[in-house]
């Protein structure tokens, strides 16, 4: 069993690696995208494609932040994953909203979504394993 763990830790630690370095080269496509955009300053195009960019690499922090919290806690948290979720969410409601590309049907259900992932996060808050879930609280 613990051959397993140790297995499951290395697999962790290479995943962490190869998002480091994805984290890096959205970086410098942001770099990119954000030179294009000053250079193309009429270009709505860029402008948009740097504010992908943008949205794009603060999904992958997110999911930094779970690999590396599963590799401190050797287990995925559900306040985590509801926070990477509701930024992929923001993240295409921003796009849609900046493109202009969002029906009021998209933006009726992606609302809807981001409700119940907020819900769900204050759930895993409230109730989470580090909080006792029944008995009074101290003041």
């Amino acid at each position: 069993m613990q051959a397993y763990g140790t297995i499951i830790d290395v697999i962790v630690v290479f995943l962490i690696l190869v998002m480091l370095v994805t984290l890096g080269v959205a970086f410098v496509g942001v770099l990119y995208d954000l030179y294009e955009a000053l250079r193309n300053l009429r270009h709505e195009v860029a402008i948009q494609t740097l504010v992908v960019s943008i949205l794009s690499v603060f999904v992958l922090i997110e999911l930094f932040r779970s690999f590396t919290d599963y590799l401190e806690f050797h287990r995925i948290r559900l306040r985590v994953l509801t926070e990477v979720a509701i930024v992929f969410v923001l993240r295409d409601v921003f796009i849609g909203l900046y493109s202009h590309t969002l029906q009021w049907q998209d933006l009726l259900a992606l609302g809807f979504l981001l409700a119940v992932l907020i819900a769900g996060r204050m759930v895993a808050v409230q109730f989470g394993p580090d909080k006792p879930s029944s008995g009074p609280r101290a003041p």
